[in-house]
């Protein structure tokens, strides 16, 4: 398909897509506006880069009442960056249809009157209790990124806002992947909905390798740091793919600001190419050495993923950190290993390379996208690699350097038996005023003491103080690690849970696992 007007969208909004540099719809979208245009429940498997918020976003804008003075669509996230950030994006499509939109956790102005709220759960609630927000003219809900909230907060507090829903509100799921928890809430809340995209067939047939990069916004300062890489090394073109005509005319106008003149492919007067028609750009480059494909924009599907990096043995990804799981589904379902660039250099055995090789394993194994969502702020602030490298900083002062070896008995968080965990509470004084959230509490029992998240269970935060279970073989050792450090801003004591008896049981618990 090749224009929104095809999809029936309003030319309103075809227009400030068109100003976003969003011009044709990708398949996601093409297969679900119009399943939610009619009102349908969806559970959509995809992750941003796929074009998502565009796939959810358009139908239900279409359907707001700017007469109607309450919330009518609600967007659940992760944490209060991604609502804050999916609330801009969302904002600037609104504008065009006279509607509103506004964010819980950072300031936005009269988020009780926004006609699109958004917000993570445990915020909703509290804006529901404490009524500033009301949700039964709610018309949808939308849960983006499930599997980021169940990883973070669980899922639970989703649950307890959908007691506040009307029952014909239309709900619709993104995920990716879509855990085991995730698939569960659809069954219970999320009847007759559909999976798009299709499951593909198992497996895909192996075409080779495509790079990856990871970097903050703008990705034009990743695009020019590859261009000072790949050209005095051995590219003699680089040529980069964007969505759109007017991104592509920007990347090359930043280029050649650089130095790094810019034209269109085929053109070998100049060392840069600018493609957006990738079967076009191919014909031209075919029979030239020393290209090497740029995709600025990360491939929203597995057919241009193709298109672009299926011709020349050579090829990066610029990639944003919410769209790396996006592009690793995306090469599997194409047949293409993706692997990060620069690859991670050899040496002999060293504390050096052991540390590289844990930090790979755990790229490899561990699932990384919920804490990519969390340090996302501080990439728009700091380069990454200054992260990472402060991270590893933090790591490396708790926990002595050890040699990399195989695990030989059951992991010290887990039980040596089959049998299911013993859990013991404990007590953390530092509570609801102080503004702490689940994730804070998740985050400092695994940095502080080293615990495997799994370790922890249920998390209840009361007004002045937090209840936490964790597995009993690991609890001294939490309450060692905990005692005088802060969280957020207070003083963290840390003990056993002995209730008094008869003592009150204070205001009902916020938050969870």
């Amino acid at each position: 398909m090749d224009s929104f007007e095809e999809l029936g969208v309003t030319p309103e909004l075809v227009e400030a897509l068109a100003a976003e540099g969003i011009e044709r719809p990708t398949p996601l979208q093409e297969s679900a506006i119009p399943v939610i245009r009619h009102g349908n429940n969806l559970l959509l498997a995809a992750g941003p880069g796929s074009g998502l918020l565009v796939s959810w976003a358009l139908a239900l804008l279409e359907q707001l009442d700017q007469e109607q003075d309450s919330s009518q669509v609600l967007v659940l996230t992760a944490t209060p960056e991604a609502a804050d950030r999916l609330g801009e994006a969302l904002a600037r499509l609104a504008a065009a249809l006279g509607v509103t939109v506004a964010a819980l956790g950072s300031p936005w102005s009269l988020p009780g009157r926004a006609h699109l709220l958004l917000g993570t759960p445990l915020d909703v609630l509290a804006a529901v209790a404490a009524g500033e927000v009301a949700l039964g003219q709610l018309r949808a809900v939308v849960i983006e990124q499930a599997q980021e909230i169940e990883s973070l907060t669980g899922l639970d507090d989703v649950e307890r806002v959908f007691e506040y829903l009307p029952g014909e509100a239309q709900r619709v799921v993104t995920a990716l992947p879509v855990s085991d928890g995730v698939s569960d809430l659809v069954d219970r809340h999320v009847k007759r909905a559909p999976i798009l995209p299709a499951a593909d067939r198992d497996s895909a047939p192996k075409r080779g390798s495509v790079r990856f990069r990871i970097t903050p916004e703008p990705r034009e300062v990743a695009a020019l740091s590859l261009a000072a890489e790949l050209l005095p090394e051995h590219a003699r073109h680089l040529l980069y793919f964007c969505r759109s005509e007017d991104r592509a005319a920007d990347l090359g106008d930043y280029l050649t600001l650089h130095g790094y003149m810019a034209g269109a492919p085929g053109d070998t007067s100049v060392p840069v190419w600018l493609g957006v028609d990738a079967l076009a750009a191919r014909a031209e480059a075919k029979g030239l050495e020393g290209v090497v494909v740029v995709s600025c924009d990360v491939p929203p599907d597995p057919d241009t993923l193709d298109r672009r990096h299926g011709f020349t043995p050579e090829g990066v990804v610029i990639v944003l950190p919410r769209e790396l799981a996006h592009l690793k589904h995306t090469g599997r379902r194409t047949g293409y290993e993706t692997v990060p660039f620069p690859p991670p250099a050899d040496g002999a055995p060293s504390p050096v390379v052991q540390l590289r090789a844990e930090l790979e394993a755990a790229l490899v194994n561990e699932d990384t996208a919920p804490y990519l969502t969390v340090l996302e702020p501080l990439f728009e602030k700091h380069d990454p690699a200054e992260v990472a490298a402060a991270a590893v900083a933090l790591l490396r002062r708790r926990v002595p350097a050890t040699p990399v070896t195989a695990p030989t008995g059951p992991r010290p968080s887990e039980p040596a038996s089959g049998d299911a965990p013993s859990w013991a509470k404990l007590f953390l004084s530092v509570g609801e005023r102080a503004g702490l959230r689940a994730g804070d509490v998740l985050g400092a029992i695994t940095g502080e003491a080293q615990v495997d998240g799994r370790a922890v269970g249920k998390i209840e935060i009361h007004e002045s103080h937090t209840l936490v279970e964790v597995h009993d073989t690991v609890a001294r050792k939490v309450i060692k690690a905990l005692n005088g450090t802060t969280i957020r801003g207070r003083a963290v004591r840390a003990d056993f849970d002995r209730p008094r008896r008869g003592a009150p049981t204070g205001r009902k618990p916020r938050g969870g696992r």
